[in-house]
């Protein structure tokens, strides 16, 4: 299996892309992770300070690092079951 990286992705597709793995690991290891963050509904798209875009890649990576973090010990589970 492929190793997935929390790191912040360079695009929108990326961060669907990047998700629906991490949730497939999950899936695969039992592991229930919360929903990861919504796409923003409101940016206006003047390049503010801030943006809502922002937000929600900070967010994404967030998310990202705690799926990583959840499955750690249910990898290490998995692997210790098929000993």
């Amino acid at each position: 299996m492929s190793t997935v990286t929390p790191h912040a992705p360079a695009s929108l597709p990326q961060v669907r892309a990047l998700f629906t793995q991490w949730l497939a690991r999950a899936a695969e290891a039992g592991v229930a992770l919360r929903a990861p963050p919504p796409e923003p509904t409101t940016c206006c798209g003047r390049g503010c300070n801030g943006c809502v875009w922002d937000g929600f890649y900070a967010a994404a990576d967030w998310w990202m690092e705690d799926a990583q973090e959840a499955l750690t010990p249910a990898k290490a589970a998995t692997e210790t079951q098929r000993r």
